[in-house]
């Protein structure tokens, strides 16, 4: 038994060995975060302090979350290699004006774009900018065109539910997050430290 181990386990390494040998192409990439399961922003603020612990330079784009706080705000705030721009009119279903989301998309966007032609951020985070696609609130050509065109080493993180088929051909690294429970469907209201 111990002896089939072993040797399963050779193969297994003599084949990741190989892949890793095989990968030797450096390039800025796009991990899209999608589906509407929980943990998409969550895993995005993983790669900024990722990111961080190299010393990297980071921008930080939240679309629809406009006033609310979070730890990670909280943590990243002082933090002299991260630089933000946050949607300020919030949850599109909170405003219900869809002209103010509008103009605030766009505003946000316009900051987005300084960051991605920027060659010195290494990593942006465009954090929940789907639903600015899917309402129609940004132009998705116009974001296709700046990800193309950014500088050549910069990574991107994408989040958001129902990512478009364009976003999605343009990711290098596509995850869907699956939902199969939820604390709120319980009433269980956001918890600091793991929800905000």
């Amino acid at each position: 038994m111990k002896t089939t181990y072993k040797k399963r386990m050779q193969r297994k390494k003599e084949f990741i060995d190989s892949r890793i040998k095989e990968a030797n192409i450096d390039k800025g990439i796009i991990v899209l975060l999608t589906g509407n399961g929980k943990g998409k922003s969550s895993s995005a603020m993983g790669m900024i302090c990722r990111a961080l612990g190299y010393d990297m330079k980071v921008a930080l784009v939240r679309f629809l979350k406009g006033e609310q706080q979070t730890g990670e705000d909280l943590f990243l705030d002082n933090n002299s290699n991260v630089v933000s721009a946050h949607m300020e009119s919030g949850f599109t279903w909170d405003t219900q004006d869809q002209e103010l989301d509008k103009k605030s998309a766009s505003e946000t966007w316009n900051e987005a774009e300084k960051f991605l032609a920027n060659p010195e951020i290494d990593l942006v985070v465009l954090d929940e900018i789907t639903y600015m696609i899917n309402y129609n609130y940004l132009d998705e050509k116009v974001i296709l065109k700046v990800l193309s065109n950014r500088p050549k080493d910069q990574h991107v993180v994408i989040t958001g539910r129902a990512a478009s088929k364009g976003i999605i051909e343009a990711s290098d690294t596509v995850s869907e997050v699956k939902d199969i429970k939820h604390a709120f469907r319980t009433n269980i209201r956001a918890q600091k430290g793991i929800d905000l």
